[in-house]
């Protein structure tokens, strides 16, 4: 629930109230008249197709605490609207205020997480280990629209909000840091991701390093030790958490466990052994970040790093994120579809590479083409396609026009041709990792090979 009065809303929102309701406090913010439930706040906003605000009646009759909506949608209303009506001249921006009041009203410890891979899986581990009453986005809820939407999904009782960033061009961090306030910034990594919009690594980085730009006077920077691209964007007077190789936060001791890896991490606060419920190397290094954050959050627990380690066999990933899918015949997907960069392929080919397969099963590979990787891609397609045969994997399949860099055992234009073909050609066994750009929707094949073969009972 959002408590604060009407009166205190509009404030925030800097709108004014062209109607009055009944319900004192909104129960949450939602954008999709279709998901209106009874003493929601419906937000009207423009879209590309259709003004959001033409959806507000929807929304009254759906039962809601009010509508933010623009001065024409409310003079449209009219004062005996049935609900509050709150009217602004530009309701995305009101939007926006209105998160920034409630995170302000709350006064929680607010992370936020941006890089160029792992943000969601980071967000992901460091709500189930941190030890508070943690608010983080849902999936991936990451942009100027998803993120005040997830500000104000939090409880009263938060103590910390973990916020994932997402960039496309310069400015956009900046935005949202405009909204968050965040107390610690995470930077996960920086890569050759979104290179057609801004060109450089160091272009990626200075974009990236908004993130520590807004930060407060007391904010506190968590990033890799190994990124030399944020090495301008650091100073002296930021106090600053390393992690992995070299960093304040690495491991020691790692070994793979029954269902998992387990390492000796080694902090500022002293070192203690984690048992992880993952077995891929790359999500160690997530998972250090992770904790690197709980360090930086200086969190009021006599051992918070004991607390930390307890908690990390309840960590859970968003969906589409290595997820294990077992069929009949033995076989085993790698669902790794949700996004891919040269440095989350080379990552996920490394862990795949890293399993054996059971008697005389394969370690097949299925990717999709990585977007947005400016006049380099096809090198970048060349070298990831070039690392999984060093690796010993195969046989490769490549869906999309891209994915013919890689050079493919066979290519295949779109997933419906990939479909049977990939199907049939399975072994009893096979280990199958699929991975791609999140607009490849890479996943449908992966429905659809489950479909095929059988889910394992």
């Amino acid at each position: 629930m959002i408590t604060l009065d009407p009166e205190r809303i509009a404030a925030e929102a800097r709108a004014t109230i062209s109607a009055r309701g009944v319900a004192a406090h909104p129960e949450r913010a939602v954008i999709n008249s279709g998901e209106v439930l009874p003493d929601d706040l419906f937000v009207g906003l423009p879209g590309q197709w259709r003004n959001g605000g033409e959806f507000a009646e929807q929304a009254i009759e759906a039962g809601a605490w009010g509508v933010l909506v623009s001065l024409d949608d409310a003079e449209r209303l009219g004062a005996d609207a049935g609900a509050w009506v709150l009217a602004s001249n530009n309701p995305l921006r009101s939007f926006q205020r209105l998160a920034r009041g409630w995170r302000r009203e709350l006064g929680c410890k607010v992370v936020g997480v941006t890089g160029s891979s792992g943000k969601t899986t980071v967000k992901d581990i460091a709500r189930a280990i941190l030890p508070a009453r943690v608010h983080a986005s849902v999936g991936n809820l990451n942009t100027e629209i998803g993120l005040p939407m997830t500000i104000l999904a939090a409880e009263p009782e938060t103590e910390v909000m973990v916020l994932e960033m997402g960039m496309r061009g310069r400015g956009q961090i900046s935005e949202l840091c405009d909204i968050a306030e965040p107390d610690v910034a995470a930077i996960t990594n920086v890569g050759p991701v979104h290179l057609e919009l801004l060109g450089t690594i160091d272009a990626i980085a200075e974009a990236k390093a908004e993130i520590l730009g807004g930060l407060g006077r007391r904010g506190r920077a968590v990033v890799p030790a190994a990124a030399e691209a944020l090495s301008p964007h650091l100073h002296d007077s930021l106090l600053t958490f390393t992690f992995g190789a070299g960093g304040e936060v690495h491991a020691l001791d790692v070994e793979l466990v029954e269902d998992g890896i387990a390492a000796l991490v080694s902090t500022p606060h002293g070192e203690r052994r984690f048992v992880f419920p993952f077995a891929e190397e790359y999500n160690l290094a997530n998972a250090l970040c992770a904790i690197a954050i709980g360090i930086a959050l200086d969190l009021p627990v006599e051992d918070a790093l004991a607390e930390m380690a307890e908690r990390a066999q309840a960590i859970e990933f968003s969906e589409l994120r290595g997820e294990s899918v077992e069929l009949r015949r033995g076989i085993v997907l790698i669902n790794d579809t949700y996004n891919a960069n040269p440095l989350s392929m080379r990552a996920a080919l490394d862990h795949l590479g890293s399993l054996e397969p059971a008697a005389d099963g394969r370690r097949v590979v299925v990717l999709g083409e990585m977007r947005e990787l400016g006049p380099d891609s096809v090198a970048y397609h060349r070298e990831v396609g070039a690392h999984a045969r060093e690796l010993g994997l195969g046989p490769i399949f490549g869906i999309g026009g891209g994915a013919r860099d890689y050079a493919p055992d066979q290519w295949f234009a779109d997933i419906d041709e990939a479909i049977e073909p990939i199907a049939v050609g399975l072994h009893p066994r096979d280990i199958v990792l699929l991975k791609a750009s999140r607009s490849v929707a890479l996943e449908q094949l992966t429905d659809a090979l489950a479909d095929w073969h059988g889910m394992e009972r």
